[in-house]
């Protein structure tokens, strides 16, 4: 019996400092509140508009900043919306070039009217899809006798030509365009270098040395 009593005194106490903790724990959560309350009472009208105008001031520049980032997105789906059918169009171009090269190397064709015909309406074509490219801010890239560059050429092959200097291009392979202010397509190329001067006596000698 002593036992049971005092287990039910321990349970009671236990009970008891439970509750005791959670009172405490909502009095805090009062106390906080009400300091709280307290501080924002304590502003006055002063502050109160200062703290409207720097909320008010933030959400502006928030906004500013949306509209130019929406301003800069619509320029350039504007400017190059069309880069990858730009890309695709060249390919009009570099079939042209193609289809010229085979006719003239055709020898049943050479030195006859026919083919003499079919390249002018071929340069005339050529010229026609230049000049709509060029009105769409599609213009080709001038490479013929400039310095590699390598954010507009792709160099192909090496051509010696002492009377460049190494790494001008000497040839175009293929044609190069440009978008606006953006590279749409490299020019491939093919660039000077120096004439590779072997020594005779030298490869005698090694001759020699291996006999």
């Amino acid at each position: 019996m002593e036992k049971e009593e005092n287990l039910n005194q321990e349970n009671t106490s236990a009970e008891n400092s439970n509750k005791e903790t959670e009172n405490d724990k909502q009095l805090d959560e009062k106390q906080e509140d009400n300091k709280s309350a307290e501080k924002k009472i304590e502003l006055s009208p002063e502050e109160k508009i200062k703290e409207l105008e720097d909320k008010l001031a933030r959400t502006f520049a928030e906004m500013e900043n949306q509209r130019r980032r929406f301003e800069k997105e619509k320029d350039d789906a504007f400017d190059y919306g069309g880069f990858a059918f730009a890309k695709e169009a060249l390919n009009l171009i570099d079939n042209l070039e193609r289809s010229k090269l085979i006719l003239e190397s055709d020898e049943a064709l050479k030195d006859t009217e026919a083919l003499k015909k079919t390249l002018e309406h071929f340069d005339i074509i050529n010229k026609d899809l230049i000049s709509i490219f060029t009105k769409n801010n599609i213009k080709p890239i001038d490479c013929l006798n400039k310095k590699l560059d390598p954010n507009l050429h792709q160099a192909m092959m090496e051509i010696e030509d002492d009377q460049k200097e190494p790494g001008t291009i000497v040839q175009e392979v293929q044609k190069g365009f440009m978008i606006k202010d953006r590279l749409l397509r490299p020019s491939l190329v093919g660039v000077s270098k120096k004439t590779e001067i072997k020594d005779d006596k030298s490869e005698e000698n090694k001759e020699n040395l291996d006999k």
